[in-house]
């Protein structure tokens, strides 16, 4: 690497090992540190097993598997959970120096990796703008494009990984310089990777309806197998916002990794 200061990806995990895999194989030698948070309970406060793949990963001293063992003190909250377990992250980054890079994504928010080589970070906060695809690796979401995905901010500059994920917006740019109460010392970088959502089968997305933060898609209407796979096919948004989706041709612009892997992954590639 090019620079000193260590680069730490970090995401909270439910049970995506499909997409974290290709995430992995796509930044693992960008990266010092991968930490993955995994909680005991769902973000609604309901027990669940613990799903990550760490044996598979078990001879990569760069991977952190932290377990939030607790259960969530306000099961009422999703998103107070949500936030719970996101900065049980930074509970646990002690490992980390005052001038390391923490990066936090959700699973399916890769960071470009050509971005990572060379991060120098202006301001005291970072925030990337990556293209989004639903379903399908090459299923393109232009109503949602740019997606800011992935933020980054210095270990010293970090007081709360929820915040930075929720309250460091590109809007924030927007406001006059006398709104103190929103944070404007953002840097954006452009084609900053990419964000494949719902890179799964109908019925895991089904779970993940019924289990996320976002309680009101849990109803029948958006959490339906049959109708979600009627959305996949037809290729619209599963919440009925009037978002249809394209199709792209996958050439340099994706991951190196995907271009490689396209026969590995052809059931979550348009032909």
């Amino acid at each position: 690497m090019k620079i000193t200061n260590k680069i730490i990806d970090c995401i909270t995990f439910y049970s995506e090992n499909f997409i974290f895999d290709f995430r992995y194989n796509v930044i693992k030698d960008h990266v010092d540190f991968l930490v993955v948070c995994e909680s005991k309970f769902d973000h609604r406060g309901n027990p669940k097993q613990l799903n990550f793949d760490i044996e598979k990963y078990s001879n990569d001293k760069k991977i952190k598997y932290i377990i939030l063992e607790d259960k969530f003190p306000n099961n009422s909250d999703p998103w107070n959970n949500q936030a719970l377990q996101r900065d049980y992250i930074l509970k646990n980054l002690t490992f980390a120096d005052d001038e390391d890079y923490i990066f936090f994504s959700d699973p399916d928010e890769i960071p470009n990796p050509k971005i990572l080589e060379n991060i120098i970070l202006n301001k005291k906060y970072g925030i990337f703008l990556q293209e989004c695809f639903n379903y399908k690796f090459n299923l393109y979401n232009p109503n949602e494009s740019p997606w800011e995905g992935t933020r980054v901010c210095k270990k010293k500059n970090l007081k709360s990984i929820n915040f930075m994920r929720q309250k460091v917006l590109s809007k924030n740019l927007r406001y006059p310089f006398w709104r103190l109460d929103k944070e404007k010392d953002i840097q954006i970088f452009d084609k900053a990777g990419w964000h494949f959502n719902n890179i799964l089968t109908p019925e895991e997305i089904s779970i993940k309806l019924k289990t996320f933060a976002h309680t009101e898609f849990a109803e029948e209407k958006y959490s339906n197998i049959y109708t979600i796979e009627k959305k996949i096919n037809q290729r619209i948004d599963l919440f009925e916002r009037g978002h249809q989706y394209i199709k792209k041709n996958i050439n340099t612009s994706f991951p190196e990794f995907l271009v490689k892997e396209l026969k590995k992954k052809k059931n979550f590639i348009l032909d």
